[in-house]
């Protein structure tokens, strides 16, 4: 090799040593941001699974009612949408395209509309550690739709976790029916959950469908912001006429700011940053942090059976996950 006059270093050496030191930050800042996705995505997880005892401190309990369900879902709307016209107009995000409006308006009726109520209502009637274990199925709902609505083809071994996993659901339900004196059938909360899972899962399919051209936080707020014509003039119309308890306000807040809109915005970044398949592992710690919450916001007991049946479910869905793969 020639080496340069006066003792110095080729200029090769110099570019080289150069493109080395950059490909090394490059490097490390990546890994940054996969750490910062997981711990958004954690606090994501940690927003959504407080959702349900604080919407059950907001509705009462059939003997104790406070806000109606009604009016819990369509002011949550309401608040995630001022919201979120703020951040647009911050933003100058563009509008919609015909070919996204169909998606976001079946994500507004799953996220926006469906989910709410029939989550308000049920948890009037069963304690939330008890919605938590359907909540748990989550997550293998969500992928069976993805592979039906986005055509992702999946092994049958994940199919086998997923039948598995609502039999243990199943299970559950009619266990504490008997236990709670209801005779061994399915209490009618549970048809509820069941309804409030399955429109979540449309509402996170048909977001994502359309979140690679519209953006992760754009379209929670579209999302919001859709649902306006039906949420204001029904969180009017449902206004409450009688008294309720201040912690029931304080619950209908949280479930605005943060279930319907912070929460999201958390979740998709941390999806984005630190990578959807690591990411969406943190699914299944929602239901015991749900669990864990109530205790102290609710006082509701943490019963051994459903911390064992959530953690069978959880079983399930991380098996099917993997062979998903």
């Amino acid at each position: 090799m020639v080496q340069p006059r006066h003792g110095r270093p080729a200029a090769g050496h110099g570019h080289l040593d150069g493109l080395a030191v950059n490909a090394h930050t490059a490097y490390d800042l990546q890994e940054r941001q996969k750490l910062l996705g997981m711990w958004l995505g954690l606090l994501g997880i940690c927003f959504f699974a407080v959702t349900l005892p604080m919407t059950r401190l907001a509705t009462g309990t059939s003997a104790a009612p406070q806000l109606s369900p009604w009016f819990v879902t369509f002011a949550r709307a309401v608040i995630a949408a001022a919201l979120s016209v703020v951040f647009l107009l911050a933003t100058r995000s563009r509008w919609p395209t015909a070919a996204e409006r169909g998606p976001l308006l079946l994500a507004t009726l799953g996220n926006a509309l469906g989910f709410p109520i029939l989550l308000g209502w049920a948890l009037r009637h069963v304690p939330s550690g008890h919605a938590a274990v359907f909540t748990a199925l989550l997550p293998l709902a969500t992928a069976a739709l993805a592979a039906w609505v986005l055509h992702q083809r999946a092994r049958w071994g994940f199919w086998a976790c997923a039948v598995l996993g609502a039999v243990l659901v199943l299970v559950f339900s009619l266990w504490r029916a008997q236990q709670h004196g209801g005779g061994f059938g399915l209490e009618w909360a549970d048809a509820l959950l069941i309804g409030a899972v399955l429109s979540a899962a449309v509402g996170y399919v048909f977001g994502a469908k359309v979140t690679p051209t519209l953006g992760a936080e754009r379209v929670i707020c579209w999302v919001c912001i859709l649902a306006l014509p039906v949420s204001l003039p029904g969180a009017l119309l449902t206004w409450p006429q009688q008294s309720v308890v201040p912690m029931s306000w304080v619950g209908l807040a949280y479930v605005g700011v943060f279930s319907m809109w912070a929460g999201f915005f958390a979740w998709y970044r941390g999806l984005a940053w630190g990578g959807t398949l690591r990411v969406s592992q943190l699914q299944l710690l929602q239901p015991f942090v749900s669990m864990l919450a109530a205790v102290p916001l609710l006082g509701e007991p943490l019963e051994f059976s459903t911390i064992v049946f959530a953690l069978a479910v959880v079983a399930t869905v991380l098996v099917g996950k993997r062979l998903a793969q």
